[in-house]
């Protein structure tokens, strides 16, 4: 039986935790709430620049589409994966969730040659230490996205793309839906999906559409690939502040059981000091 110095001392221990725990709680919910509002703000930006790419690949002669080297459609031998990853844990499952789907992807292709680029600190010590192959590793730029950084990943891809040493790229990251939920997404944004033809909007356009495409598409890909790390910035926020929140009311609980146990404890080494001195008084007697 652990002696009450040794149960006060535990305590101590798991009040200091808790006081770490809370802390990082109220930072990451800081830190959702900017990161929530750049997600909220790229969305429509997203949202118009796919119409207006739609529009004007629907206005672009056939051959002119299919003469871009971002739309060239080959057989998938060569396959560049993107993970996005956060560089610090203490976030539930994020990473191991996000790990877990690479892991499946490269089994699902495992007839393919496939290539990790790694965003993010945890993706990256991962499969290094599994000698997988990485062709590219960005750190430190989860928390902080800036679109220096996305265009210097982006121009990479495309180059490596239409200089066809890949034949696809894919994008896997966790998408912000809620403080509570993430949802996992593998997109493929190279070759450029077009997007679909909805209603046509009456643009006019001082350049011809090739041009204009010629001009877009790189961009388009740019903000596929900035979008996705603001999602899984919002989303690693919201999941550290949630996992942060789940340990401060463990800790919580754990405190009040010690401190219980604690007092049993005392209790029982009264009413023995008690009885042993009745003892001893009737011995005397």
């Amino acid at each position: 039986m652990p002696s009450l110095i040794d149960i006060r001392r535990r305590i101590r221990s798991v009040k200091s935790t808790q006081q770490i725990t809370r802390a990082m709680k109220l930072v990451s919910a800081a830190k959702l709430r900017r990161a929530q509002d750049r997600v909220l703000s790229a969305r429509p930006y997203s949202a118009v620049l796919a119409r207006l790419l739609a529009d004007v690949a629907r206005a672009a002669k056939t051959d002119e589409r299919l003469a871009h080297p971002l739309l060239a459609e080959r057989e998938e031998k060569r396959i560049q994966l993107i993970l996005i990853t956060a560089d610090r844990g203490l976030a539930g499952a994020f990473n191991s969730n996000l790990i877990k789907a690479a892991q499946q992807f490269l089994a699902d292709h495992s007839a393919e040659q496939v290539e990790l680029e790694t965003v993010g600190r945890k993706g990256r010590d991962f499969f290094r230490k599994r000698s997988a192959a990485i062709s590219g590793e960005y750190v430190g730029m989860t928390e902080k996205v800036t679109h220096a950084y996305v265009a210097e990943i982006a121009r990479g891809i495309m180059a490596r793309f239409a200089a066809e040493e890949i034949d696809a790229v894919y994008l896997l990251y966790n998408e912000f839906k809620s403080v509570m939920a993430q949802r996992l997404v593998i997109d493929r944004i190279l070759p450029a999906q077009l997007p679909p033809e909805g209603k046509a909007i009456e643009f006019i356009y001082e350049q011809p559409p090739a041009e204009l495409l010629e001009k877009l598409l790189p961009r388009y890909v740019e903000i596929a690939i900035y979008h996705a790390l603001l999602e899984s910035g919002a989303a690693q926020q919201a999941a550290r502040m949630t996992a942060m929140d789940s340990a401060t009311t463990n800790a919580a609980e754990m405190i009040d059981n010690l401190t219980l146990y604690m007092n049993r404890v005392r209790q029982a080494s009264i009413t023995r000091e008690i009885i042993e001195v009745v003892s001893g008084a009737a011995g005397v007697e």
